[in-house]
């Protein structure tokens, strides 16, 4: 397979990280001038940086209450995963699944050597061979791309500043003596930063899907099996109770398919509408089918 990198998506990538470089520094920059405290500021950050680079992707797996799984246990899982990232030159990633009825799958991991690729037992039950293929495909394309690493990056920034608009009162330290004003300047502040970091992340997480999607495609040369898969996940999704749907919207923005939560939940998806993708991969296909 001749693999042909994404400019595009990897110009957004380089955008949405100098944004998101420009929001730290002023973000940080007036926490220390309400806290009078660089150290604190840097020690926070830190911390919070390396629990995402390094541990995001086994809370990832906790929270969809997955685990890894040996060849013994998923063989052709194993198999199929392992043929695929061979075609698209990856070290095979670690294999792991969640018993859950939403017919989902994620790729998470910050490097190709450390991914880790999830399908649930839901789309498994749910695709046939071929359109699994496509969905796991597209999940090695994220590897691939590398858009794993810099959407747990681009995340930091703004689960760092909800936690601070709603824990703020606990910073407040020695200035409560002196009125709540500093900590209500440092709470608006990190509403606006958490605010602006989440749409730059949606902006950057719709164009990665199509990224993926057509990454996918490549790996395996049937983009209709992947719309294919598209299509029945997304009728699936109604079928999937609303506790199931609830306990994973998390991590929307790392699945195949998001799980929607009505007019507001859809106009700031993480993906975009599963016709669009459907359409973009039957005009591959057409082309596929010229060549």
């Amino acid at each position: 397979m001749k693999w042909k990198a994404d400019r595009g998506l990897q110009a957004r990538m380089g955008l949405t990280m100098i944004l998101l470089l420009v929001l730290y520094v002023v973000f940080a920059g007036i926490l220390f001038a309400v806290f009078q405290s660089m150290a604190l500021m840097v020690v926070v950050m830190a911390l919070f940086m390396g629990g995402q680079l390094f541990f995001s992707d086994k809370l990832a797996l906790r929270s969809m209450g997955a685990h890894e799984v040996s060849e013994e246990e998923y063989p052709q899982l194993h198999a199929t995963v392992g043929r695929l990232a061979q075609q698209a030159d990856l070290p095979k990633p670690t294999i792991a699944v969640a018993n859950s009825r939403v017919p989902n799958a994620f790729a998470t991991g910050r490097s190709p050597s450390s991914a880790t690729v999830c399908a649930t037992t839901g789309i498994m039950n749910t695709l046939d061979q071929e359109e699994l293929e496509g969905v796991l495909a597209h999940e090695l394309s994220h590897v691939k791309n590398r858009d794993v690493m810099v959407m747990t990056i681009a995340t930091f920034l703004s689960t760092l500043a909800f936690m601070i608009v709603r824990w703020g009162w606990l910073f407040g330290g020695g200035n409560r003596d002196q009125g709540g004003a500093p900590i209500i300047v440092a709470v608006l502040v990190s509403l606006v930063v958490g605010v602006v970091s989440f749409l730059l992340i949606r902006v950057l997480s719709r164009y990665r899907e199509y990224a993926a999607d057509r990454g996918g495609a490549m790996i395996t040369g049937r983009p209709s099996a992947l719309a294919s898969a598209l299509m029945k996940i997304d009728n699936g999704m109604a079928r999937v109770p609303d506790d199931d749907l609830r306990t994973q919207a998390d991590m929307n923005a790392f699945f195949i398919i998001p799980i929607k939560s009505g007019a507001i939940g859809k106009l700031l998806s993480t993906h975009p509408s599963t016709e669009n993708r459907i359409e973009r991969l039957r005009e591959m296909e057409k082309e596929l089918e010229t060549a």
